[in-house]
């Protein structure tokens, strides 16, 4: 079955509707630019010829998804029109979502799944730069956890940031979850350390720590990780276990500019894409793939606790091309 009626068959799956729903509301932006321009081509071309092909290309850059992915798909799509001698324009609609999910998952070993720790807390640290939503993320997938049954501490390591450790702290009343804190400017390695040895002692499920979002001195902020990974390894092997790197989905390249400077730093397991559902750019997932080959584990839908979600392919798909269904 190919992903077209794949996705035709998940939506008479009662469980899957609500979270279809979300990633429906949350890309309508780019689905309205995206496949409006899309529709327009296969009006304005019957068959598929090189000026299709050309500004099939301009659409799909347009909607950030990236010069290589979009140079590597339009080659797969010729072969396919050659192949299965495809004339029409409008049989072409199916085999572009088939080919752009083909594109994502294929040789993809990297997964969007969080590792969890088996004997004892699970630490992710979250790191970005400032202004990204990252204190936000945080306290959105500490709720997401806390509903998960799991008991959840934030570790307000972000200590030079004015009022980041207060609006951690206020989160924490907001989603039921124990914030772990220093005064302003204290060394952050000294805050997680009084968090990690709080959440062996009482049992946590999972540590989530804030961190400073400075990358205007790449050589202080890579000493400044590589404390805080040293203190947290040291006090649970393997850990972290997760370095989750938030970026702001409107700002297009420059996040996917921020994402190449701090894997050049630290070991960055996945990325967070928040505000997806504020940009008509939203093939950035898919740029992010081909730029820094890192999982997206989580993507901002929406600015309610809920509309923070797991990254899924198969319902990111649907989003971009529900109208052409």
């Amino acid at each position: 079955m190919g992903l077209f009626n794949k996705l035709k068959e998940m939506l008479k799956k009662e469980e899957e509707i609500k979270e279809v729903e979300i990633y429906d509301k949350g890309l309508e932006k780019t689905r309205n630019d995206f496949t409006s321009k899309l529709n327009i081509l296969t009006k304005k071309y019957k068959s598929a010829t090189s000026e299709y092909f050309e500004e099939l290309e301009e659409i799909l850059i347009m909607a950030d998804i990236g010069v290589n992915t979009v140079m590597e798909f339009i080659d797969r799509l010729k072969l396919r029109v050659k192949k299965e001698n495809i004339k029409d324009t409008n049989e072409l609609k199916e085999i572009i979502v088939d080919e752009l999910f083909i594109i994502y998952v294929e040789d993809e070993v990297l997964t969007n799944k969080i590792k969890y720790n088996d004997s004892g807390p699970t630490v992710i640290l979250f790191i970005g730069v400032n202004g990204v939503g990252k204190t936000t993320t945080i306290a959105k997938i500490a709720h997401k956890l806390i509903n998960e049954n799991k008991k959840v501490l934030m570790v307000a390591g972000d200590t030079f940031r004015a009022g980041a450790i207060e609006q951690l702290q206020e989160w924490g009343k907001k989603v039921g979850s124990e914030v772990v804190s220093m005064e302003e400017n204290s060394d952050p390695s000294a805050v997680i350390y009084n968090g990690i040895t709080k959440a062996k002692e009482e049992n946590y499920d999972v540590v989530l720590v804030d961190t400073a979002g400075r990358l205007q001195n790449k050589v202080n902020l890579m000493k400044e990780l590589e404390k805080i990974n040293k203190v947290i390894n040291n006090l649970i092997e393997g850990a972290p276990h997760e370095t989750l790197l938030v970026i702001d989905a409107t700002t297009g390249q420059n996040g996917i500019s921020q994402a190449k400077s701090f894997k050049d730093i630290t070991n960055v397991t996945g990325i967070v894409l928040t505000k997806l559902d504020g940009t008509a750019k939203g093939g950035i997932v898919l740029a992010i793939k081909e730029s820094v080959d890192m999982p997206v584990k989580y993507v901002g839908l929406g600015e309610k606790m809920d509309d923070l979600r797991a990254f899924d392919i198969e319902k990111y798909i649907y989003g971009l091309f529900k109208d052409m269904m």
